[in-house]
């Protein structure tokens, strides 16, 4: 790994963590300040609408009129999805493919840095970037939770296993999002592939969650993996996190692999 590197991508992509942790401490306040001032409300109007009742006790895995449902709901709402995407995939690819697309990559690698440990230096800034990011939100729902009178219902040490496990859910998807940049020349389409399987596996999730006869889609997903609600509830799952450690060293070992043995023809 080159520290040099390391420090000076830490450096360029500082405001654009910091705007990205900005969105994110809005979700992190929204979602307890509205449970404390709607949930018992809205909860008794929701019971009596059949359909409704249903949604909201079937979204994102459990009851999103419960405190642990809303706050579950902040990792799982399409617009955290949208934020953490662009650290997950749009870094890795705009790093490896839009500096190939640029024509900078060989001037990078023309210096005295290796291939693997130019990935490598970057796979590690993307990492500090999500764990920063998911560390924003996960502190921020703990505070605002507490500060609106739930202090008593929250565990801390479930709070940080949220925090793992929502951090390598987009490490996943970030690992992922290496291995296809490192055989692409385009930023585009480096973005395009692992943005649409995490839509559609986000879609596949949201919909088999609240359509029975579909249910097997959701199981499928990597989104399951996530538990937001459970995790607050009962505490992160081992076997989960252990299959989205295995999955991320499996991509991540692809990617190391693919870029040192690829050819870097001139961009036309």
């Amino acid at each position: 790994m080159n520290l040099a590197l390391l420090r000076q991508t830490l450096r360029r992509n500082a405001v654009r963590v910091l705007v990205i942790s900005a969105g994110l401490v809005l979700m992190g306040v929204v979602m307890p300040v509205m449970y404390a001032a709607f949930g018992e409300q809205m909860s008794a109007f929701i019971d009596s609408v059949p359909f409704f009742s249903q949604l909201a006790s079937s979204f994102g895995g459990g009851n999103v009129m419960s405190l642990e449902g809303s706050m579950a709901l902040a990792f799982n709402h399409p617009f955290t999805l949208l934020l953490m995407g662009i650290l997950a995939i749009a870094f890795p690819a705009l790093a490896i493919a839009g500096e190939r697309e640029r024509g900078t990559l060989e001037v990078t690698l023309s210096r005295p840095i290796s291939r693997r440990s130019l990935l490598l230096t970057l796979y590690v800034a993307g990492v500090i970037f999500i764990v920063a990011a998911v560390g924003v939100l996960v502190a921020t729902t703990g505070i605002t939770g507490t500060a609106v009178g739930f202090g008593d219902r929250i565990d801390g040490a479930h709070l940080v296993g949220l925090w793992l496990t929502d951090a390598l859910l987009f490490i996943t998807f970030m690992s992922l999002a290496f291995l296809v940049s490192t055989g692409a020349d385009r930023a585009a389409p480096a973005i395009g592939l692992p943005a649409a399987v995490v839509l559609l596996s986000y879609l596949a999730w949201a919909i088999g969650g609240i359509w029975p006869d579909v249910r097997v889609l959701a199981e499928w997903s990597p989104f399951q993996l996530l538990k937001a609600q459970r995790t607050l509830t009962d505490g992160a799952a081992v076997s989960d996190l252990a299959v989205m450690a295995v999955a991320i060293v499996l991509l991540a070992a692809a990617a190391f692999y693919r870029f040192p043995r690829r050819d870097l023809p001139a961009p036309s």
